[in-house]
């Protein structure tokens, strides 16, 4: 009784492996997939934080966005695998001004060309993430003018 009590164990724990193999090779092709998604929606809300920050803030000495050359990196939890594997990527962020502001917010403008003195700004978001060997790149730009 105890050989066939253990030949039955046997054979449950290799078919349970089987299956787990089996569920395993069905979700890793759609790990890529599920990078993709929760990246853009890490995006759409770098974007949504960029137009939703009062203009005073955007365009202070201690804004998310420092002026370019100058810029912020930071590494973000932006989801998690199945099993509660995190998902990182590393956020850089700057903002360029247009060229046609006035000289005091970046611009080479002058009152002939901005006789109503707008500030334009292109806010921009670089996401870096990983999958495997491979390095993937995404970006988000929002225009703000006052």
């Amino acid at each position: 009784m105890l050989v066939e009590m253990t030949v039955a164990m046997v054979l449950l724990t290799t078919i349970g492996m089987v299956v787990f193999k089996s569920t395993i090779d069905l979700i890793a092709p759609r790990q890529s997939i599920l990078h993709q998604n929760v990246s853009d929606a890490y995006l759409s809300y770098e974007s949504a934080y960029a137009e939703r920050v009062s203009f005073e803030v955007l365009t202070s000495n201690s804004s998310p966005w420092p002026i370019y050359p100058s810029k912020t990196s930071s590494t973000v939890e932006i989801g998690k695998l199945p099993g509660a594997i995190p998902i990182m990527a590393t956020v850089v962020r700057t903002r360029i001004p247009d060229p046609n502001n006035l000289s005091s917010a970046g611009g080479s403008g002058t009152t002939d060309t901005n006789p109503a003195e707008m500030e334009t700004w292109r806010v921009e978001s670089h996401m870096t993430y990983q999958i495997g060997d491979e390095t993937y790149v995404k970006s988000r730009s929002t225009v703000r003018t006052q």
